[in-house]
């Protein structure tokens, strides 16, 4: 088997978010890519939260035409190659998001040719994951926030995360003065606490949106709420500032969803800056990568999460590996994905069933694809 087709197709998806009473529309962008074998099998690749047309224009310019005729097989063979095309200085950023779509086209491809799920492929560990169900964005107010989070409790959620920080130092000169965020944000996370009762677990996310000082603030005010784990507290995800949050403070601390390299990781687990190490398989550099990673998190006993969303792609990470973790059911990704895939599944009982069925075990609707491309795809659908 070969690859004889590669091609990006960017994608940029108008969702709906309702609860509480209120609706909110936003737009998630997306990178769907299609690896087609010579013999007509179809494997699919996922990247998200960049810039669709500049990851789009990175595989169907560069990337394509070096992994046309490899074996798909060979993932770590191709892997690599990509990885001396496309970052051979170490580069991240666009570079990684592209190396990991393709990468997860590659394993979709290898095991539908093998008749598998990727999860088994990935040493079977577990057929059911946990997730947390991320639930608390900025838009709500106080009494909206409670709501949602009730509804979710009653949905079978055990596990919640709501975000903090709310931006605060991209929209610092509006003025909006930190202390005043972070201040309403121990009032919101203490009311959702309040409503949801000490067995639900909570978890917070700043989306690296506060200084070292805030975020060390936050964590102090919130000690007795009884978080799970603080999610990208500190700006750039500086490994000093983590390292000295988590001496400091008594909530666990998390992070590495955006980061592209594998050397990233080591350096965070030799400062001891992370209590949950949390590779995305849609960003950091695809299944290949983030087996590096889980690996190099046991060695350090460090565990793993998805952060970052994409909960589909991640889940068979989490099931494969023994080291596996939680898994973020993000509402906003769930949504988007629920548009351009067909058969994904819900969450029931605070966990994701996965399936038997080959390759991620879920196909994109192409006819779906093609309305939100706008543009005609090159090829069919091929086998399924």
């Amino acid at each position: 088997m070969k690859i004889a087709h590669c091609e990006a197709i960017p994608l940029n998806v108008e969702i709906e978010l309702a609860a509480a009473g209120v609706t909110r529309r936003t737009n998630l962008s997306c990178v769907l890519v299609k690896l087609e074998a010579d013999d007509g099998t179809i494997g699919t690749g996922f990247t998200a939260i960049t810039e669709e047309e500049v990851v789009a224009a990175a595989i169907d310019q560069v990337a394509a035409d070096a992994v046309i005729g490899m074996d798909p097989m060979a993932h770590e063979r191709i892997w690599d190659k990509l990885y001396w095309l496309l970052a051979p200085r170490g580069q991240s950023g666009y570079a990684m998001h592209a190396i990991a779509a393709i990468d997860l086209a590659v394993w979709d491809l290898k095991a539908r040719a093998l008749k598998q799920p990727i999860w088994r492929l990935l040493g079977a560990a577990r057929q059911r994951v946990p997730v947390y169900a991320t639930f608390g964005f900025g838009f709500f107010d106080r009494e909206q926030l409670v709501d949602a989070a009730r509804a979710c409790v009653a949905q079978g959620f055990r596990r919640l995360k709501m975000t903090v920080g709310n931006h605060a130092l991209q929209r610092r000169d509006e003025p909006r003065p930190l202390a005043d965020v972070i201040a309403e944000d121990e009032r919101r996370v203490r009311a959702v606490r309040e409503a949801v009762g000490p067995q639900v677990e909570l978890c917070i996310d700043a989306n690296c949106s506060l200084d070292a000082y805030h975020a060390h603030r936050l964590a102090h005010k919130l000690d007795d709420v009884g978080l799970a784990f603080f999610e990208e507290p500190v700006t750039h995800n500086d490994v000093r500032a983590l390292a000295d949050l988590r001496s400091r403070v008594r909530v666990p601390i998390a992070a590495g969803q955006n980061e592209g390299l594998a050397s990233r990781f080591v350096d965070f687990f030799e400062a001891r800056a992370l209590d949950i190490a949390q590779p995305n398989v849609a960003i950091t550099g695809g299944i290949t990568q983030c087996l590096r990673i889980a690996g190099t998190a046991q060695s350090y006993n460090v565990a793993i999460a998805n952060g970052g969303a994409w909960p589909f792609h991640n889940m068979h990470l989490h099931a494969g590996l023994a080291h596996g973790g939680f898994v973020e059911y993000h509402r906003a990704a769930v949504s988007m994905c629920e548009q351009i895939y067909r058969a994904i599944p819900g969450a029931r009982d605070g966990c994701l069933e996965l399936g038997d069925a080959p390759g991620f075990g879920f196909d994109p609707d192409w006819d779906a694809v093609r309305t939100l491309a706008r543009r005609p795809l090159s090829r069919g659908s091929g086998k399924a």
